[in-house]
């Protein structure tokens, strides 16, 4: 792990030199105290992203970190479509084709697709999936209404601000039934106590609960400390458990995968009745035919950001047979969402934020 670290650093590193040499014709017929002044702006920018992860966990005012995270995070995609935009110019130099000011159009075209991302990232989609489950509730309730969400990264990134309007989108809907699909917290428990973020999320409210599952980044910001956080707040948390509810609904909380002990499905869905419902929140969307197999109703997932920023949602689309969207397999509804918020920088290129809401209809 720490090579591949490595390996990162040093294709970042040469990508800002690659970018900086290109555009020194442009800085260099500037002033002399111009020159000066971007060139310090211009690497400032382009290593803010190792300070977010080096200060992540010390005492910082927050709205430093979370402007020197904006702007980290943020350099990494202007760099790679920089690079990418660039090597195409400098390939078609080769045979003849010179593009005149290419380094101030590709800028302007970056910034542009930026803004973009930015705005799909801050205004999340709301998709609504109707299913329907052969078996029945107690009682005499025959449908349930859930929202579910994803990856919302609480901490440097996600703010308490944003949190409080993603809490009323969620609240607007009147559910039933809220579900995180992990990955509530980013990659510190600190900024999240330091914002108080726990008063945001006692404002959730659902009759039949908040169900939440670890992610990856749980583990990341400290499992223990994770989970203490999620005590203070309305959320439950369910790792390895499975909790029947009054209306005999049954969840499936799976840990993480960061836990190499975590109970095998089998062993968890034996614990389920098999004459009702049973719903499954996996993180991690791996091994979906085990699912189907198991006989789990639904499943929901999280973790993919469906690649978040193109190239990188092609990637994405070869690792999962579902990275995102809907699919059902025999008797079982599969859905991995593309997360409400994000990990790192605030770009939606190619993807869409999302809150998913599951209209579930049972019969007798």
């Amino acid at each position: 792990m720490p090579i591949f670290f490595i390996i990162i650093f040093a294709v970042y590193v040469l990508g800002n030199i690659y970018i900086f040499f290109r555009g020194w014709p442009v800085i260099a017929s500037l002033h002399k105290g111009a020159k000066v002044v971007i060139t310090c702006a211009y690497w400032l920018m382009a290593f803010a992203v190792f300070g977010v992860f080096l200060l992540r966990n010390v005492s910082v005012p927050y709205s430093i970190m979370h402007g020197l995270h904006l702007v980290g995070t943020g350099w990494l995609v202007f760099t790679m479509y920089m690079v990418m935009i660039l090597l195409v110019v400098d390939i078609l130099h080769l045979f003849r084709e010179k593009i005149k000011y290419s380094f101030i159009y590709a800028t302007i075209v970056i910034i542009c697709v930026l803004i973009y991302g930015n705005y799909r990232y801050q205004h999340p989609e709301t998709n609504f999936i109707n299913i329907v489950i052969n078996k029945p509730l107690k009682g005499y309730q025959h449908s349930v209404k859930v929202v579910a969400v994803s990856d919302i990264h609480l901490g440097y990134g996600t703010s308490k601000d944003q949190l409080k309007e993603y809490v009323e989108l969620i609240n607007n809907q009147k559910p039933d039934l809220i579900l995180i699909g992990g990955d509530l917290i980013d990659n510190s428990i600190h900024p999240v106590r330091e914002q108080k973020m726990e008063e945001e999320l006692a404002k959730l409210h659902a009759p039949l609960g908040i169900y939440m599952i670890p992610g990856n980044h749980e583990y990341i910001s400290g499992i223990e400390d994770s989970r203490n956080f999620i005590a203070t707040t309305p959320v439950v948390l369910l790792q390895d458990s499975v909790v029947t509810l009054p209306n005999g609904l049954q969840l499936v909380g799976r840990d993480d995968s960061h836990n190499r002990k975590r109970l095998s499905l089998d062993s968890l869905v034996a614990e389920t009745n098999p004459e009702f419902p049973v719903i499954l929140l996996d993180h991690q969307p791996f091994n979906l035919d085990k699912s189907a197999e198991s006989g789990v109703d639904m499943q929901f997932s999280g973790h993919t950001h469906s690649g978040q920023v193109w190239p990188m949602t092609l990637v994405v689309d070869r690792m999962f047979e579902l990275s995102h969207g809907y699919k059902k397999r025999g008797n079982t509804h599969l859905y991995v969402s593309s997360g409400l918020s994000l990990w790192g920088p605030p770009f939606r290129i190619g993807t869409q934020s999302e809150m998913v809401v599951f209209n579930i209809s049972f019969t007798r």
